[in-house]
């Protein structure tokens, strides 16, 4: 009997010595997950069109100077790149260096764009003067060539053109500007008369897209998934302009994949205040990838670091970190 547990014991050791092992170099590899996207109205000038999403770093390092990440990504012949937020981690938000290394590196930044996750730095803030200015972080991004996304970036080709839109900016209604979106985070900024006067200007950008031809593409970026509760609620909300003009796909992260994912089971829990139980046991089917739903297509990255919301979960497991490259094609 003894014999037997001291063999049981060994077994455990063995067995968690390998998962360990596992777990740590499953965190710092870097898979390539490739995506086509079908849109039946795709300009051919756009047949083929490369988007390479990078989403959730949360300050994590792969290599000097992020070599590893670089190789990866300067390998891949994208057309645009995205980043979908948290970039940083709330907690250790003056440690930007991590990203700004991947934005010195990148040897493709034609069209280059960044919209902010909930722990990333404060894009703006009021100064003592009482004027709304762009954060440092925000300054050194755009500083390395990045557009910072708050309504809408054309990519144009002859006669046709791809739109990225800020999701949350895009469905804001012109007669209610000062109106605060509902169900996700909010940094302090958007509480200020400046921002919401700043709003004004935002919106009215983007009233652009209302105009656009059938073969225009819309392509809305936002950190959070939105679920399929919220799409139902802003399709029957008759004051929002979603309902306008259908987006033919939604770019997003912030689930990580659900982080901790379990063999034959699936991710155990994503950070979702629209699901029951605030994400815990989540559908499988909108954890990660592509879906449709109410001829709506998303995409949600399962990104590259890992959050710290449960401080002794701060990894990934049985789940590598990713880059996403979405290829636009057309319904044959």
């Amino acid at each position: 009997m003894r014999n037997k547990r001291i063999k049981v014991v060994i077994g455990l050791i063995i067995l968690i010595c390998f998962l360990t092992i596992y777990t740590i170099w499953d965190n710092n590899r870097i898979t390539i997950a490739n995506q086509d996207i079908i849109i039946n109205h795709l300009p051919k000038e756009f047949e083929g069109y490369k988007i390479l999403q990078i989403t959730d770093l949360h300050g994590k390092e792969f290599g000097k100077n992020q070599s590893r990440l670089l190789k990866s990504i300067n390998s891949i012949n994208y057309d645009a790149i995205v980043f979908t937020g948290d970039m940083v981690l709330k907690s250790q938000s003056t440690n930007i260096k991590p990203f700004y290394q991947l934005l010195d590196g990148l040897k493709n930044k034609e069209n280059a764009i960044y919209i902010p996750g909930n722990e990333d730095p404060e894009a703006y803030y009021v100064n003592s003067k009482g004027e709304l200015v762009k954060s440092k972080f925000i300054k050194g991004i755009e500083k390395r060539g990045v557009k910072f996304l708050e309504s809408v970036y054309t990519v144009k080709k002859n006669n046709s053109s791809i739109n990225f839109v800020d999701f949350e900016t895009s469905i804001l209604d012109p007669s209610q500007s000062d109106k605060q979106t509902n169900g996700i985070f909010l940094p302090e900024y958007v509480q200020t008369k400046q921002y919401i006067e700043h709003r004004k200007s935002l919106i009215k950008e983007m009233s652009g897209i209302k105009h656009l031809k059938k073969n225009d593409v819309l392509i809305a970026l936002n950190h959070y998934p939105i679920v399929d509760t919220r799409i139902d609620s802003l399709l029957n909300d008759s004051s929002l302009k979603f309902r306008n003009r259908k987006y033919d796909l939604i770019i997003a992260g912030h689930y990580h994949g659900g982080q901790i994912c379990l063999p034959f089971i699936g991710a155990l829990f994503v950070p979702e205040g629209w699901y029951k139980w605030g994400g815990l046991l989540p559908p499988q089917n909108r954890v990660k990838g592509l879906w449709e739903y109410k001829n709506t297509k998303q995409y949600v990255s399962t990104g590259l670091g890992s959050s710290n919301f449960i401080r002794f979960l701060k990894f990934r497991l049985f789940n590598p970190p990713e880059i996403n490259v979405l290829t636009l094609k057309q319904k044959k």
